[in-house]
C-alpha cells in the first residue's frame, strides 16, 4: 500500500509550516507510523532541524529528503513506497511551482495564523489546491483563546470554502523551544497542553484520511 502524502503549504510567510510539519511528523512515529519528511523549501529550516534531532539522538525516528519544487512529486512517490506517510514542507509562495507538490498530496494543511492578512494569504493557495483537485484543510495556528481577533479569525475561516480542522495549535513559547533543539512538543512534555493540542490535530486528520 502507497504511504500517504500530506503536503504543508502556505503562501504567507511565518504562518508555522515548519513547526505544523516537524510536530504531526513526530505524533505519527509515536504513534507507530513510518514517516519521511521532504524539505522543498530553500531556507531549509526543516532539515537543519532533522539534523539538530539526528545529532542529538543519534536516531532522527524518521528518514529526511530535499527535494527541488520540480522534483517532489517524484521524491514524495519513491518515500511513500517504503513510508506510511510523507510530509512536504513548502515555501512560502502560492504560484506554479507549488503546483507539483499539491497534485502529488493526498491531504494539504494550510496554517493559518491569527490576523486577517493569513486568512487571506489562503486564497492563493486553495484556488491552487482545487485546480489539483486535491482537498485541503486549514488549521488555526498560534491561536490565543479568549481575544476578539482569535474568534473573528476563527469565523471568517469557517466560511472559506475547505475543511476547517476543529484541533487548534495555541500561541505556545513550546513549539519554538523545542523546534529549535531538533525535537516536537510531545518529546519533551507528552502529557503536556501543546501536545494535546498535536495529538488532537493528528487524529483529526488520520479521521479526515479514513486512517
Amino acid at each position: 500500500m502507497t504511504g500517504t502524502v500530506l503536503t504543508v503549504a502556505q503562501q504567507k510567510g511565518g504562518s508555522g509550516k515548519t513547526t505544523l510539519t516537524a510536530n504531526l511528523a513526530v505524533e505519527l512515529v509515536a504513534r507507530g507510523y513510518k514517516v519521511a519528511i521532504i524539505d522543498t523549501d530553500p531556507q531549509g529550516s526543516l532539515g537543519r532541524w532533522f539534523m539538530t534531532r539526528r545529532e542529538a539522538s543519534g536516531d532522527a525516528g524518521l528518514e529526511f529528503s530535499t527535494s527541488s519544487a520540480w522534483g517532489v512529486d517524484y521524491e514524495a512517490g519513491k518515500l511513500a513506497d517504503a513510508h506510511d506517510f510523507v510530509l512536504v514542507d513548502t515555501p512560502p509562495k502560492a504560484d506554479s511551482d507549488l503546483r507539483p507538490a499539491l497534485r502529488k498530496a493526498d491531504l494539504v494543511l494550510v496554517p493559518v495564523a491569527t490576523s486577517h492578512v493569513d486568512l487571506w494569504a489562503t486564497e492563493s493557495v486553495l484556488d491552487l489546491a482545487r485546480r489539483a483537485d486535491t482537498p485541503a484543510m486549514i488549521v488555526l495556528n498560534r491561536t490565543r483563546a479568549g481575544t476578539r481577533l482569535g474568534a473573528e479569525i476563527a469565523e471568517e475561516a469557517a466560511k472559506v470554502d475547505a475543511a476547517l480542522a476543529t484541533a487548534v495549535l495555541a500561541n505556545r513559547i513550546a513549539y519554538a523551544e523545542t523546534l529549535g533543539r531538533g525535537q516536537g512538543v510531545r518529546d519533551t512534555a507528552p502529557k503536556g497542553p501543546a501536545a494535546a493540542e498535536v495529538a488532537a490535530l493528528t487524529a483529526e486528520i488520520l479521521a479526515h484520511l479514513g486512517r
